[in-house]
C-alpha cells in the first residue's frame, strides 16, 4: 500500500508547487477564496486595497520599496501593512491591489520557488521566476474581472547578467521588462513623475534608497491612498535592496534618518510643492 502510494505520488511530481495545488487542491489558491457572505454577483465586496510601489535599478542590484497604508473606499484600513516582500534570496516583489488576494499569491509565489528549488536541486533563473508569477497572476483573471485585481512588481539581481532587473505586469498575467525604474499603484503617477526627476544610472544603494522613499513621498502628497513617512508613529516605507549578496531590508534605522533628511530639506526649501 505504502509502495503504490509512493508511486502515484512520484507519477504526479511537478517542479511547480502551483500545478499541484491546481491538480489536487485547487480550492486552497487565493483564486478560489470565496467570496464575502452576502455579496451580490458582480458587487465588489468592501475589501482593503493595497498602494503604492516603486523601484529602481542602481549601481550593482535594484532597489524596492513600499508604502504603509491601505484603504478601504475612502477609510483607511491600515496603517501598518508592509508590501514588499523577498520571493527568495536574489529577488523581491511588491503587492498593489486587493491587499489579501495580493499577499496570500505572494505567500504561494515564496513557496513555487522553494519547492522548484528542492525538487530541481537548483533555483529558477530570474526570467523563469518572472514567468511563473506571471502565469499565477493569470490565474487569478477571473478575480480581476469582478474588481479584485492584483498587479505586483518584481524584481531581482540577474547573476548572468552582474545587474539588477525589473518586470511589471498586468492583470491578465502579461509581463514587461522596465528599464531604470517603474512605480504601480493609485500613487504611481505621482511616484514616476519623481523618479524621473531624482533617478540617475549607476546611483549609489544609499542615494537609491533616499529616491525611492522621496518619490513615495510625492506619491502621497497627492494621492490619499498613498501614505508617506510619519514621525510621529515612526512608521516608515517598506524598502529592499538586491544585489549580487542577496536581498536585504534596509532597516528602520536608516529610513528614520533618510526620511528625517528629505523632511528637513523641504521644510527649510519652504516650498508648498
Amino acid at each position: 500500500m505504502q509502495e503504490t502510494t509512493a508511486n502515484k505520488v512520484a507519477a504526479h511530481a511537478t517542479s511547480s508547487f502551483t500545478e499541484h495545488l491546481q491538480r489536487d487542491r485547487p480550492d486552497l489558491l487565493p483564486q478560489y477564496a470565496p467570496l464575502a457572505t452576502g455579496t451580490a454577483a458582480g458587487q465588489i465586496p468592501a475589501v482593503p486595497h493595497a498602494t503604492t510601489i516603486v523601484a529602481m535599478t542602481y549601481a550593482g542590484g535594484i532597489v524596492m520599496a513600499g508604502d504603509r497604508r491601505a484603504t478601504m473606499g475612502n477609510i483607511i484600513a491600515s496603517r501598518h501593512i508592509e508590501k514588499v516582500f523577498p520571493a527568495d534570496q536574489y529577488s523581491v516583489v511588491g503587492i498593489a491591489g486587493t491587499a489579501g488576494i495580493a499577499i496570500d499569491l505572494t505567500r504561494l509565489f515564496q513557496v513555487e520557488l522553494e519547492h522548484y528549488e528542492k525538487i530541481e536541486g537548483t533555483p529558477l533563473s530570474l526570467e523563469g521566476k518572472a514567468n511563473r508569477l506571471g502565469a499565477m497572476i493569470r490565474g487569478n483573471l477571473p478575480m480581476a474581472l469582478q474588481g479584485l485585481a492584483v498587479v505586483p512588481l518584481f524584481a531581482g539581481f540577474d547573476a548572468a547578467a552582474g545587474a539588477g532587473r525589473l518586470f511589471s505586469y498586468d492583470v491578465t498575467g502579461g509581463r514587461y521588462e522596465e528599464q531604470e525604474h517603474h512605480a504601480v499603484g493609485s500613487g504611481s503617477m505621482f511616484a514616476r513623475g519623481a523618479l524621473k526627476k531624482l533617478w540617475r544610472p549607476n546611483l549609489p544603494e544609499d542615494e537609491a534608497i533616499a529616491v525611492a522613499v522621496e518619490s513615495l513621498y510625492d506619491a502621497a502628497d497627492d494621492d490619499s491612498a498613498t501614505g508617506g513617512p510619519d514621525p510621529v508613529r515612526q512608521l516608515w516605507p517598506v524598502v529592499y535592496a538586491v544585489n549580487r549578496a542577496g536581498a536585504r531590508r534596509v532597516s528602520e534605522r536608516e529610513l528614520a534618518t533618510t526620511a528625517g533628511n528629505i523632511i528637513e530639506s523641504r521644510a527649510a526649501a519652504r516650498r508648498e510643492a
